[in-house]
């Protein structure tokens, strides 16, 4: 699983993945996503950002929760 376009260091919000040589959080652009906007909307309040490091955050998201621990139901 690597993701070129997303770090993670403990000096850049606390660790958390962020878009490379940025300080915007994968979790701050899920978010937004949540909120109703939409993609395009995103890279208007964002225009430093491209839609290849937006697509990257996702990836990366994806990725995380597709190896989630399932723990079964008793």
């Amino acid at each position: 699983m690597e993701h070129l376009m997303i770090e993670r260091n403990p000096e850049i919000m606390f660790g958390k993945p962020v878009i490379k040589g940025t300080r915007i959080t994968v979790e701050f652009l899920m978010r937004k996503l949540a909120d109703g906007f939409n993609v395009e909307e995103i890279l208007e309040m964002y225009p430093h950002l491209t839609l290849a490091q937006i697509l990257a955050a996702f990836a990366y998201a994806a990725d995380i929760i597709a190896n989630e621990i399932v723990i079964e139901a008793a």
